[in-house]
């Protein structure tokens, strides 16, 4: 049985566990090469640290997120994990040593202080670098720092960058939760004194944030806290850092702004010398709120070369890069000392010229002031753009080679691919990736490129799903969702963006606040993380309170807050909650959904009491909607795509007859719109799942392959690469859709790729953490071809089919700890297999 092996342990979300903020991480692991006969019975973990070796055999075939069986971590302590598994009398080879070392796991543990400048800095000053030493007695054997800020920072150690990431800390709920990130830097430090320096950015914390000027949303000083721990070889440590002997002075970037961007004089210096230095003032720890990340950084995700230079109607120069994108634009450049450059982005052109309208107030331009120096590389570093355009001013012989994208975004593992015989639906599946990677950068957000950049509660929950499908977001959304209980009001208001810097004093919104319990669940059957509903359940909990205390005796939800069925497509362009769907329909269908979601947590956590409590609760509101707004035949009120997807979905119904009327309802309102989307933002993640449920497959697919406006392809067939807010962000013509909300890198509409990858591909989760799958695709003869391939907790599952002529073959690969129920196109019932490579044929004609 060696050939069975363990691979990917890891601690908590983490593969590289460098800085862990819990002293007793949840472990799991991938069992691979597996034969039949293979059945996980026990697992041994053995555990290597400084006092000696430990080793426990735990009997149980579970392989995620399984509890940490030894004495707790210690702050800063560094220890070695590897695991087997064993199956009756054998044992797999061991798994490969994980390092795992904990953070800072204490409020003692802070010794340093944050650190301000005490006179330049301010909200009208450039970035200011503060700066110190760290006289080390000999060169260290060991070296940690730990870092945070009020703004987001460039830390060096000797003129040498240090870490890999970018708008470190990230965004939190700061007066709640200010997250550090940790980094190994004894390759940085030298016996003697050592030059610290840190250049901050106004980031999140005090740039503009949710309208034109809206600076200092959570403070007008910019602040940095760093404590530098080191261990010499004689086993002593000494801890420098900030403190009120550091000095501060101006850096080379003259303003720095999320949305606006980046003005940089190259003849400045990022360094005191020669320069007036500003004293510090100390303002405390603030380490009762200082947390440990979960999910990864921010960082470079990769780097696209040029592959076109445009000469504009006007005579500019413009730069395509061939994909709309999140990032930085990197020149090379030779010019004259003082020589001014500008780089503007846009994401479209209009006319021929940088579309710059949907940008509303954000200038979203770098400006550089050259040094002189032959071959300079110009790049921002404190503002990000969202582009696939840049108009390039002051390098009169620019050529390709001499620019290229630097794409930003959450360093998150690709966990989900498809592709089907349609090279269009293969593009929008891109699409969707595309505006994924762009929008989750520190937080889940609705755009990249305008004045806005929020994390918006609505936008997220109804794209959950697919985004588990696409990356793996335990980490990342785990995180956030600490952020959403932290910001959640004391009566259980959940507000519309987070982290909250709108400030509604009462927020309640139909399918937005909902966030509070849909994102949970959708991690929850992605992952199988237990651990993200205990740490959410008392959140999930007071929003389905708000509601219930919020509704009447006939338990309607009729207050459901100002978004409803947000862009339908017949809403006028200055009013995007204008919907054919009725809102209090909306909001009912949601306060069903939630607590059912609620009743099923509660449940899963063992509060017996609370899930009768919520099951009872969904009953009564179920009848009540069904009561209030479905007639004896199935006619939902207000009579719109919306109102069907969301009562078929959610079994909105107390007789067949209803489901049947309301299925065939669906069925006509979509023949009748030609097989266009008639949905907003709540409607169309659930729209084909909808027409599936109602045994309309064959509208699911002409809905979804539809390229009339609009619709999914209407956006490719305009040349999209990425997915746009509104179904017609760009018109026929060429020219820009007049509204206000008219992004081109939003992923809301994207959430049909949960559909494509569960429907098309036929790769569905059945169970938490795919513990078991449904392969069932819904093959119609509108393809004659698809696959997925999805990285589960347990291993890659990959499924393909091909339709030729009556028969459609299928392969299945199937990882150790998942069942499969093969739904084959027209079978009665399913084949149940185990893992292992597996294949399947029917013969039937497509209808």
């Amino acid at each position: 049985m060696q050939s069975t092996t363990v691979t990917r342990l890891r601690a908590e979300y983490q593969d590289d566990a460098f800085g862990i903020g819990t002293a007793t991480p949840r472990l799991s692991w991938r069992v691979e090469d597996a034969g039949p006969e293979w059945h996980s019975d026990r697992y041994e973990l053995t555990l290597e640290r400084s006092s000696g070796v430990d080793s426990v055999v735990v009997h149980s075939p579970e392989q995620l997120f399984v509890p940490w069986p030894f004495a707790p971590l210690e702050s800063r302590e560094r220890v070695r994990l590897r695991v087997r598994s064993g199956s009756g009398p054998d044992w797999s080879a061991p798994s490969e040593w994980l390092d795992i070392e904990a953070g800072l796991l204490e409020q003692g543990d802070w010794v340093r202080d944050l650190i301000s400048p005490a006179t330049i800095g301010g909200l009208s000053d450039g970035a200011p670098l503060l700066f110190g030493e760290a006289d080390l007695a000999a060169a260290p054997v060991s070296a940690r720092l730990y870092l945070t800020a009020h703004g987001i920072v460039e830390f060096t150690i000797n003129g040498q960058r240090v870490g890999d990431d970018v708008f470190a800390p990230g965004w939190t709920a700061y007066e709640k939760r200010l997250r550090y990130r940790s980094y190994d830097i004894a390759e940085h430090l030298h016996a003697g004194p050592n030059r610290l320096q840190a250049l901050l950015g106004n980031g999140w914390y005090r740039g503009q944030l949710v309208w034109p000027q809206n600076r200092s949303s959570y403070g007008d000083r910019l602040a940095l806290l760093a404590q530098i721990e080191v261990t010499y070889a004689d086993g002593t440590r000494a801890i420098f850092g900030t403190d009120a002997g550091w000095g501060a002075v101006s850096s080379s970037i003259l303003f720095d702004d999320f949305y606006d961007g980046q003005r940089r004089d190259m003849r400045i210096t990022d360094s005191p010398v020669g320069k007036t230095i500003d004293g510090v003032e100390v303002r405390g720890a603030a380490s009762e709120r200082i947390v440990a990340p979960s999910g990864p950084p921010v960082r470079v995700t990769q780097t696209l070369p040029a592959v076109q230079l445009i000469t504009s109607p006007s005579g500019r120069t413009i730069v395509d890069f061939g994909q709309n994108l999140v990032g930085w634009v990197r020149l090379r450049v030779s010019g004259t000392a003082g020589g001014e450059v500008t780089v503007r982005h846009a994401e479209v052109l209009e006319h021929g010229e940088l579309g710059v309208r949907p940008l509303r107030s954000a200038l979203a331009t770098s400006t550089y002031f050259l040094s002189g120096r032959p071959d300079e590389i110009l790049q921002p570093t404190l503002t990000f753009n969202g582009f696939r355009y840049a108009e390039i001013s002051g390098v009169p012989d620019l050529s390709l080679p001499d620019v290229d994208a630097l794409v930003l975004g959450t360093d998150l593992e690709r966990t989900g691919w498809f592709e089907s015989s349609d090279a269009r639906l293969n593009r929008l599946h891109d699409n969707v990736v595309w505006s994924t990677r762009g929008n989750f950068l520190a937080v889940p957000t609705d755009c990249p490129q305008r004045d806005e950049r929020l994390g918006w509660t609505g936008d997220i929950q109804v794209f959950a799903p697919s985004a588990t499908t696409l990356f793996d977001t335990a980490g990342f959304l785990s995180e956030w969702l600490e952020d959403l209980a932290a910001e959640q009001k004391p009566d259980g208001g959940v507000p519309f963006v987070i982290p909250d810097v709108l400030r509604d004093p009462d927020p309640a919104a139909a399918a937005w606040s909902d966030a509070a319990t849909i994102v949970p669940d959708a991690l929850h059957l992605a992952y199988a993380d237990v651990g993200v509903l205990e740490r959410q359940y008392a959140s999930m909990r007071a929003w389905v309170e708000k509601v219930r205390g919020m509704v009447g005796p006939d338990l309607l939800w009729t207050t459901g807050g100002p978004f409803g069925d947000w862009l339908d497509p017949t809403a006028p362009p200055e009013d995007a909650a204008q919907a054919q769907a009725d809102p209090d329909v909306v909001a009912t269908a949601y306060f069903v959904r939630s607590s059912g979601i609620l009743a099923r947590t509660a449940a899963a956590l063992g509060r017996q009491d609370d899930a009768a409590d919520y099951a009872e609760l969904e009953r009564r509101v179920r009848a009540a909607f069904v009561a209030a707004y479905v007639d004896a035949a199935g006619i939902v009120r207000s009579d719109c795509q919306t109102v069907y997807a969301l009562a078929i979905t959610g079994d909105l119904f107390e007789t067949e007859r209803q489901r049947e009327g309301a299925g065939r309802r669906l069925a006509e309102l979509v023949t009748d719109a030609e097989y266009r989307v008639s949905t907003g933002f709540v409607g169309t993640p659930l729209i084909l799942d909808a027409l599936t449920m109602a045994g309309r497959e064959d509208l699911a697919h002409r809905m979804l392959l539809t390229e009339s406006r609009p619709s999914w392809l209407y956006a490719v067939s305009m040349g999209a690469t990425t997915i746009w807010e509104r179904w017609d962000s760009m018109l026929p013509d060429g020219s820009i859709n007049p509204g206000t909300m008219t992004s081109f890198n939003h992923y809301a509409y994207g959430a049909v790729a949960d559909w494509m990858h569960r429907c098309v591909a036929g790769l569905a989760p059945t169970s938490p953490g795919y513990r078991t799958i449904e392969v069932r695709p819904r093959v119609t003869g509108d393809l004659s071809s698809a696959s997925a391939r999805h990285l589960s907790p347990y291993g890659e599952i990959a499924v393909a089919w091909r339709l030729e002529n009556d028969t459609t073959d299928l392969s299945l690969s199937v990882p150790y700890g998942v069942t499969a129920d093969v739904w084959m196109p027209g079978a009665s019932a399913p084949t149940t297999v185990a893992h292992g490579e597996h294949e399947f044929s029917s013969v039937l004609s497509a209808p």
